[in-house]
């Protein structure tokens, strides 16, 4: 990347400084306020402890929930503080209580504290994100594929339009390939779909030709609730009074070999219901797939929120290249757009 990295900090430039880091500790807690998620806290340890090595004293921003423009104790990140010293326990970890104010605006954490700094730089968990995304959609070994799912296309619309001139195939789950349908003229039941956005999503696929690929069959229920009456059908066969809540077996086999042939992989947004089994069969069957191409050397990519959350549930994290903490900062990259707190940091 050309922005400058902690990497580039020279040892004197740290010793005995206040290093100022944004770090995304937006994480999930129990109703005992316990983390019972610590993904995003382990991925920024190896900026912290080169910061830490390099004599720095480390201050760390970051946010939980969504508070309304007022402190509310249900979002304080004093549980997280607690887990970053169980994760650190050679380092002491104070937390200091924050407030917020009317005058505080978008992004002041990410782009306009940095201005105020010199120099700003990424820390290595940005660096490996960027270079990542970047080659996936500047210089990706090929064939390349990409797994677009989730529930709604309206989330997925710049994405869509950005990697089909890029990539070999793109493969479409979740409830967003029911609007897909309804385009096609084919029943949809009781599935999510997009009334608004069905003209856009016939366009697409118009466009898009034969890279667009759809679920050839989808797996149904009368309802998440009647989980376990869930079975497979034919995309052209999905009952008025069911939906379709994760795609078919037949689906996730070829969208695996469909990925078993790629040597780059990008994956954003779960095939199904993955919280709710059997309705997690296919995202499940993806990240298996992903984690087997990894193996065989390809390239494979997982897009944050939910697709990372599926491959932590399925014990496969580890064995994809690398799994996105970003979110919809990285969707956003993926769309090609300018991420103020990137273009903040100092060139090289």
């Amino acid at each position: 990347m050309n922005k400058l990295t902690v990497r580039d900090l020279a040892p004197e430039q740290l010793r005995g400084k206040r290093a100022l880091v944004r770090v995304d500790f937006n994480v999930p807690l129990d109703a005992e306020r316990h983390v019972t998620d610590d993904t995003r806290i382990r991925a920024a340890i190896p900026t912290l402890e080169l910061l830490l090595d390099r004599g720095a004293r480390v201050v760390l921003l970051s946010h939980l929930g969504r508070p309304k423009g007022k402190p509310e104790s249900k979002y304080s990140l004093q549980p997280v503080a607690k887990r970053l010293a169980e994760l650190l326990p050679s380092s002491k970890v104070a937390f200091v209580e924050s407030t917020d104010s009317d005058e505080a605006r978008a992004h002041a954490s990410t782009e306009g504290v940095a201005k105020h700094l010199t120099p700003a730089v990424a820390g290595l968990l940005m660096e490996k994100e960027i270079n990542y995304l970047h080659n996936a959609l500047e210089n990706p070994k090929r064939p390349f594929v990409a797994v677009l799912g989730g529930s709604k296309i309206s989330g997925k619309i710049d994405v869509i339009e950005a990697l089909l001139p890029k990539v070999d195939a793109l493969l479409v789950g979740g409830a967003m390939a029911c609007t897909f349908y309804k385009a096609m003229g084919l029943e949809t039941g009781k599935s999510l779909v997009e009334a608004d956005r069905v003209a856009l999503a016939k366009s697409l696929l118009d466009k898009a030709g034969t890279r667009l690929i759809l679920p050839h069959d989808a797996t149904v229920a009368p309802s998440i609730e009647q989980a376990g009456a869930a079975h497979p059908v034919s995309k052209d066969a999905i009952p008025s009074d069911e939906a379709m809540l994760d795609i078919g077996p037949g689906t996730a086999e070829s969208y695996a070999r469909a990925i078993a042939s790629a040597k780059t992989v990008l994956w954003n947004g779960p095939m199904g219901v993955f919280e709710t089994p059997p309705l997690d069969r296919g995202t499940n069957a993806i990240a298996r797939a992903m984690a087997d191409a990894t193996a065989k050397g390809a390239t494979t990519i997982v897009g944050g929120g939910d697709s990372a959350a599926a491959v932590e549930q399925a014990g496969l994290a580890e064995r994809m290249s690398h799994v996105s903490t970003g979110g919809g900062a990285s969707l956003e990259f993926l769309e090609g757009k300018t991420l103020p707190g990137l273009a903040a940091l100092t060139d090289r």
